[in-house]
């Protein structure tokens, strides 16, 4: 029996690997690269994505069965034309939601406490100097947290916030949704009453910029910005100005525009930033999950089966 070809754009869990290798040839590109993909997909009957694809990568598969996405956000997969040649497209969602809520509160307590400027200082420079950094921290309880998009992981983040003191205002397309304890606030009210602001909304047209010069202008000087969403939420030089003229206190960027930066790009030279290579949702148990969860829903879909997390399912009418 000839086993079907499964094609990781990227390493996936070693364990879950090894299962998805009983049932399948698997492939691991070794780049991903334009031309490299286009060749390995075009003898490949199912694709797992970790990596941004071309957006006309399914013009070169010959037989792909289904497309799982190793992780939650659909931006790295043109879906448009997954469904118009009835393929399709699962992600997982809520497998990483514990990641990007403990990194957005390390993110809170870095900005807010800055341990991690007073151990080299300490180390170097001595007790007496820097022990009175932290007379200007704060603590967070008291502190009041806009949740811009109060999804899974805006909403474990309320929960998580909740037990720490603070005040929460959300804003989301359902304000009906929001639990009791996060009051449903505008954008313009919810960057003028904070004092941490957390973007965890998917990049849609609407959120697009939604942090942008005239935005910025609503914000307290003294306000912190952590972006766990997409980079594409935040227009860059106008948050870039904001902290070089003190406008914005501090902030932590997980995700950036474009997606993958060289190190040259001017946010690099910004001061008060906090800067990480979108690793917000990626720990060892997270990876963990996602690959098990993505090993189920590949394995389930060369099956045949119709799994509930496939986000396309009007290809079912597609294809028969």
């Amino acid at each position: 029996m000839i086993q079907p070809r499964v094609l990781l754009t990227n390493p996936i869990h070693p364990e879950h690997h090894a299962r998805l290798a009983e049932h399948a040839e698997v492939v691991v590109a070794p780049d991903v690269q334009p031309a490299t993909l286009y060749r390995l997909i075009s003898e490949s009957d199912a694709l797992v994505v970790r990596s941004h694809l071309p957006p006309d990568i399914f013009d070169h598969a010959k037989r792909l069965q289904c497309v799982v996405r190793h992780g939650v956000g659909l931006d790295m997969i043109p879906m448009d034309a997954a469904t118009a040649r009835g393929i399709p497209v699962a992600n997982m969602p809520g497998a990483n939601t514990e990641a990007v809520v403990e990194y957005a509160l390390a993110a809170m307590f870095e900005l807010r406490r800055g341990l991690g400027r007073i151990d080299p200082i300490f180390r170097t420079q001595g007790w007496a100097v820097a022990k009175p950094l932290c007379n200007d921290s704060i603590e967070l309880a008291g502190s009041t947290l806009g949740i811009i998009g109060v999804g899974s992981i805006g909403r474990r983040l309320a929960e998580v916030a909740r037990v720490l003191g603070m005040r929460m205002l959300g804003l989301t397309r359902r304000p009906e949704t929001l639990p009791s304890y996060v009051q449903a606030a505008s954008l313009q009210e919810l960057l003028a009453s904070s004092d941490l602001i957390v973007l965890a909304c998917p990049h849609t047209p609407e959120t697009h910029h939604l942090i942008n010069a005239n935005s910025l202008r609503w914000v307290k000087p003294t306000a912190m910005l952590i972006n766990v969403a997409r980079g594409a939420v935040v227009d860059t030089p106008a948050l870039i100005t904001a902290l070089r003229e003190a406008r914005l206190a501090r902030a932590a960027l997980d995700v950036h525009e474009p997606a993958i930066l060289s190190g040259d790009e001017p946010i690099f030279d910004c001061p008060n930033t906090l800067l990480t290579p979108h690793l917000a949702g990626i720990t060892a148990t997270s990876l963990a999950q996602l690959s098990r969860q993505s090993v189920d829903t590949v394995l389930a879909l060369l099956a045949g089966k119709k799994p509930d997390n496939v986000v396309n399912p009007e290809v079912w009418q597609v294809r028969t």
